[in-house]
């Protein structure tokens, strides 16, 4: 099937952002206050959290966050600091407590909903009114926290943007139909793969590449056999609701083009033999295909190292009959290894003089200038 006729656009190269945007640390602080201490933030998969006393710990913009199932079943969320003298409640990244979390250095200790239970003399210990301290008061500090797609979201703002307007709404504005993602039921699918890829670049030029395909056609070729229009330069992210075309003589979303697995059983007709790439900001990757789902979620922990987390998600049916995935996880890991090698060999020129005032975009990209928009937009609601 040939790719989308290109829209009739402005021909001519656009500016980037300059240099500095990818290396400068004190940009880097800005985008941790204004974007990812201020927007939902997807932080783990639920499942990974099974039992009560199951927790992760997350790092959020500068923030250490602490996810816990509760013993009523429920996702809760709070900063991983004790109330007490503001050491790191949990070092490890995550585990399994029996009932509370403990501090490691002075014992005070809270429950799973985050109340403080117990502490060193406690019954002797008064607030600066002279009264017994207030158990939730003094608890743990809560940050909001949503479940969706099957993921844990949190946002650390003291009044967290609308999610339906802020990450429903990007996946809806991607894909043109608020009910093309549920029929994908990701909340019910469970992991088949997980890789963590620790990329030594900033967390910007990892989305830049996700969103175009200007690169698919030279560092991209088991992509483009399965995927042949991405050979012409426009990524599925440049239209909105278009899903890419298997290649004719391609049976499945594999390494070799051999079939892969049933598809999903909510996926029509129209959606199957199709892959569909989203971006929900600040930081996830959606991929859609027929017989399983891809997603990535990115932690920025400083201007030139950004932690990547993939998951490959596919129906119970396949990881329980423990079908061999590997054909399948494949061809996106190669992807990420080839995507992440050339955001590596990007991040070095950042800060050389050549590239103070940034580069071009061309119209293939030109949607990438939306992107950075949207950025100096967030940033300069800071300064002001």
């Amino acid at each position: 099937m040939a790719a989308p006729e290109i829209p009739d656009i402005d021909s001519a190269l656009m500016p980037t952002l300059g240099g500095r945007y990818y290396t400068d640390p004190g940009i880097f602080v800005s985008e941790q206050e204004q974007i990812f201490e201020s927007m939902w933030f997807c932080a783990a998969r639920s499942s990974d959290l099974a039992a009560p006393g199951a927790f992760k710990k997350v790092t959020v913009g500068r923030e250490s966050v602490l996810i816990v199932r509760g013993r009523d079943g429920g996702l809760r969320a709070f900063l991983n600091i004790c109330r007490h003298r503001g050491a790191m409640l949990c070092t490890e990244d995550s585990g399994q407590v029996r009932r509370n979390f403990q501090c490691p250095y002075h014992a005070w200790t809270y429950g799973l909903d985050g109340r403080l239970v117990a502490a060193p003399n406690m019954a002797a210990l008064k607030d600066a009114a002279g009264r017994d301290l207030d158990r939730q008061e003094y608890g743990l500090v809560s940050v909001a926290l949503r479940e969706w797609l099957g993921y844990a979201w949190v946002c650390l703002a003291d009044t967290p943007p609308s999610f339906e307007n802020e990450v429903v709404g990007a996946v809806t504005e991607r894909l043109g139909d608020a009910s093309v993602i549920d029929r994908y039921e990701i909340g019910s699918l469970e992991v088949g793969r997980r890789i963590t890829y620790d990329v030594a670049a900033n967390w910007k030029l990892i989305i830049e590449n996700f969103m175009e395909c200007y690169h698919c056609a030279t560092i991209h070729p088991e992509l483009t056999e399965v995927l042949p229009e991405f050979a012409d330069g426009l990524a599925a992210q440049y239209f909105v609701g278009h899903g890419a075309a298997f290649g004719d003589d391609v049976d499945g979303f594999t390494v070799d083009g051999g079939a892969g697995f049933d598809a999903l059983p909510g996926v029509t007709e129209a959606e199957d033999r199709k892959y569909y790439a989203i971006t929900v900001r600040p930081q996830i990757f959606i991929n859609l295909v027929p017989d399983h789902v891809i997603f990535h979620r990115m932690y920025p922990l400083s201007a030139d190292r950004t932690i990547v987390e993939c998951d490959w998600l596919y129906s119970r049916n396949v990881t329980e009959s423990g079908r061999d995935v590997s054909r399948s996880v494949e061809l996106f890991h190669r992807v990420n290894q080839q995507d992440f090698d050339a955001c590596e060999r990007t991040q070095p020129t950042m800060s050389s003089k050549a590239y103070r005032n940034g580069g071009v975009l061309v119209p293939s990209e030109h949607h990438i200038g939306e992107f950075h928009g949207w950025l100096l937009d967030k940033l300069a609601e800071g300064a002001r």
